[in-house]
């Protein structure tokens, strides 16, 4: 099943081109830092930084989450790029940020891949330093070369392979946007092309194919939340957002999605035990609709949002089981992250809102996804190379747009001259040899903000304030806001017009970023 492609160094050598600093832990320089670890990055879908319970929320319980940390570095202050799902997985992919683009919004069920031909990635990253790489999960940025002309029904001509994975195992869109199959190496998983055909459209409903918004009484699983457009196809019980029929066999069965993913990333993990492999797991969880496993169902008290993250949790478990197997734990790095900040009613009558009871997804921090406050992308972040890393927890300022330029330097990857470049070499930060991280971070949801750590300025903006379907503080203002998170980490105390040389400081910052390419 899995396919293994072996590339050349382009003159780049086997071994790790690694300052003094990173080859040797600085409180122990017994400790030997693997010159050439795997990379395992498990990318959450919408949990906060509250949504984990080694942050401090004691109304949810992630045991395998919290063990990881004990080995590792938890950091309190890392960031997404972007509050939403496409924009923040395009930056930490590419290491450019996606607001430098036109073509970086959610991308609909059949949008084009946003990368493009020309863009060096992460993925391409590891490849030429030898590793086999693979995308598994969520995947959310776009599939083919035209919007709405992928061969379902074929082969798709541009994906993930395109773009520098070996291996893929997706959804094709979102959970909530059709169509709802699997598609591994860029071809829809049991599909019957020449019986039972697919076809998708973004414009007009097919003839014949009940719509959830017309027949409710047959939404036996899930139904949508008034107005958030999740009422049109109807699949597994579950009205999701536009059109599709046919392809009865290849369709998904919601609450196997998390076994499935899991499988096959557990799988590529066994199957790649004797070279170094980069694995890219996107989970599903816990975006909506939220149906996770029986298993899961009831045991958090929160209802499917509560239960999903459990099941997340679950999926963590198993990929740390199978490295243990295959005996790589001192030699792989591990990363639970998040795409953005959480939402609590994003779509689907799920309970989520009435039975969240005293747990705080956003924890300490004000708004959520889609949000220029805090919680819109202030994510979970735990890296960890048992072995190497220590438990502790940093405060430095990190974000994801890193991870690229990071993992180039640890491995000793040359990048090309125009490659990741808004993305810096934090890896001494990453494994926790410092605490000392970048010097501003500029956070994306429509708005730009940019914070030092200390100060954040969010940019005016004419946008909505608030988000009535989501009940989200969505952080736009047409004054300039700036706040001092150290004393005021709910952003609830607007000093711009106290603080007028602070506020030209950082306006300038985003001015001189926003202008550098």
């Amino acid at each position: 099943m899995f396919q293994k492609t072996h590339f050349k160094l382009l003159g780049i050598s086997s071994l790790c081109l690694l300052s003094a600093g990173c080859t040797e832990k600085s409180n122990d320089s017994s400790v030997k830092l693997p010159s050439k670890p795997n990379v395992i990055i498990i990318l959450a879908d919408d949990i906060g930084y509250g949504d984990l319970s080694c942050n401090g929320e004691p109304t949810i319980n992630t045991p395998n989450v919290d063990n990881l940390a004990t080995q590792g570095v938890r950091f309190t202050d890392a960031h997404a790029v972007a509050a939403t799902s496409t924009p923040s997985r395009y930056s930490l992919v590419t290491g450019n940020y996606s607001w430098r683009l036109n073509d970086t919004h959610i991308a609909a069920g059949d949008a084009a891949m946003i990368i493009q031909p020309e863009e060096y990635t992460f993925a391409q990253m590891f490849q030429q330093a030898g590793y086999t790489t693979a995308a598994v999960g969520k995947w959310h940025l776009g599939l083919g070369s035209a919007r709405g002309e992928q061969d379902w029904n074929g082969e798709i001509d541009y994906g993930p392979r395109e773009i520098g994975f070996d291996y893929s195992y997706i959804m094709a869109a979102t959970g909530d946007r059709v169509p709802c199959v699997y598609v591994e190496n860029q071809q829809i998983v049991g599909l019957d092309a020449e019986n039972d055909p697919i076809a998708v459209s973004y414009t007009t409903p097919f003839p014949g194919e009940p719509l959830g918004k017309d027949h409710p009484e047959l939404l036996t699983v899930m139904k949508p939340s008034p107005n958030h457009g999740h009422d049109q196809a109807i699949v597994n019980g579950i009205s999701r957002i536009d059109y599709m029929k046919g392809g009865e066999k290849a369709l998904w069965l919601d609450e196997n999605i998390a076994d499935s993913i899991t499988a096959h990333a557990v799988s590529f993990i066994r199957e790649n035990k004797d070279a170094p492999f980069f694995l890219y797991f996107g989970t599903n969880d816990i975006h909506v609709p939220r149906v996770p496993h029986p298993r899961f169902r009831g045991k958090s008290g929160m209802g499917p949002r509560g239960d999903a993250i459990l099941e997340f949790d679950w999926s963590v478990g198993q990929v740390v089981q199978a490295i243990k197997d295959i005996g790589a734990e001192n030699n792989t790095i591990i990363i639970i992250t998040s795409d953005n900040g959480p939402v609590i009613d994003d779509g689907y009558m799920d309970q989520a809102v009435e039975l969240l009871g005293d747990h705080r997804p956003w924890s300490d921090f004000r708004g959520g996804k889609y949000s220029n406050f805090e919680a819109g992308t202030r994510i979970p972040l735990i890296v960890a190379l048992p072995g190497y890393t220590q438990q502790s927890v940093s405060d430095a300022s990190v974000s994801q747009i890193d991870f690229f330029a990071s993992f180039a330097h640890l491995i000793g990857d040359n990048l090309p001259k125009d490659a990741a470049k808004d993305s810096q070499n934090q890896i001494d930060v990453l494994l926790g040899n410092t605490t000392v991280g970048r010097t501003h971070v500029i956070e994306s949801a429509g708005s730009l903000s940019i914070s030092d750590g200390e100060w954040k300025y969010i940019e005016p903006s004419k946008r909505p304030r608030y988000n009535n379907l989501t009940d989200i503080e969505l952080g736009n203002d047409s004054l300039p806001q700036l706040y001092n998170l150290k004393n005021d980490i709910g952003e609830k105390n607007n000093l711009y017009l106290d603080n007028p040389d602070k506020l030209n400081e950082l306006k300038n910052i985003l001015e001189s970023e926003k202008n550098k390419f």
